[in-house]
């Protein structure tokens, strides 16, 4: 299995905005399967929580309610990439973001998601007052 890798985490201060990528190993997010693709962040001192996620056949999304109206997730696969638009952001969305593989055909569950388990090195975001 192959690691997905982040980029695009910073420094900025609240209400700012960044936008995350996720370079997806070729065929994960295929035509031809469909899958689910999260983000997910950790915080200092806290478990990683499932941010956004979308499904690469369908392209429906699910937020958390802490990053509903906020952030968007989409995906381009001709070049293998999830992407997160994080607008008005707050303090607590500090942290480091992962993106992660859902297993081949199961739904977006954020609470209880199925994952291949292969983690990125992930990217940091902080935001300040």
């Amino acid at each position: 299995q192959v690691q997905p890798v982040e980029s695009g985490g910073g420094s900025v201060q609240a209400g700012g905005s960044l936008r995350l990528s996720c370079a997806v190993a070729p065929g994960y997010i295929s035509s031809t399967s469909s899958r689910c693709m999260y983000w997910f962040r950790q915080a200092p001192g806290k478990e990683r929580e499932g941010v956004a996620a979308i499904y690469t056949g369908r392209g429906s999304t699910t937020y958390a309610d802490s990053t509903e109206g906020r952030f968007t997730i989409s995906l381009d696969k001709a070049k293998n990439t999830v992407y997160l638009q994080m607008n008005s952001l707050k303090l607590e969305d500090t942290g480091v973001y992962y993106c992660a593989y859902g297993r081949p055909w199961y739904p977006c569950a954020l609470a209880d998601p199925e994952l291949l388990g292969n983690w990125g090195q992930g990217t940091q975001v902080t935001v300040s007052s």
